[in-house]
């Protein structure tokens, strides 16, 4: 993937920690989304649980297709980051995502999403200073 020497495990944290973040921004989204669907269970995902797991140096498992024109071409991995139905609501019942919550979740994944991209430009930000050799 890329040279340990030159990023270490920092860089690699906060690129999978992007990672989670969009894959929790999409659960969160489609529990919006479906709202109004009968039936329906929220789904979220623990970041701690999820980064930890992504850190620990498991490999994805291949992802299966379910037809042979889809992602070809392309050696598509699976992805490590598990989802859950939420516990706390009544699916039986058209009001199963409570949308307070759902939009509490989205403004913090947001606030982490946001700071470590942050976090991760001004990484960059040091290695392109240290590649212009200080501005020189």
């Amino acid at each position: 993937m890329t040279d340990s020497r030159l990023f270490g495990e920092t860089f690699q944290m906060m690129t999978k920690s992007l990672d989670i973040s969009s894959r929790r921004h999409n659960l969160i989204t489609g529990n919006i989304a479906n709202m109004d669907t009968v039936g329906y269970k929220p789904e979220d995902l623990d970041f701690r649980k999820n980064l930890e797991k992504a850190m620990a140096g498991k490999e994805p498992e291949t992802m299966s297709r379910t037809n042979e024109k889809h992602l070809s071409g392309v050696d598509a991995k699976g992805s490590y980051l598990e989802g859950q139905n939420s516990e706390d609501v009544d699916t039986y019942h058209l009001d199963s995502v409570n949308i307070d919550s759902e939009m509490t979740n989205l403004v913090e994944n947001n606030i982490k999403y946001r700071s470590t991209s942050e976090l991760l430009l001004r990484k960059l930000d040091k290695l392109k200073y240290a590649i212009t050799e200080g501005g020189r």
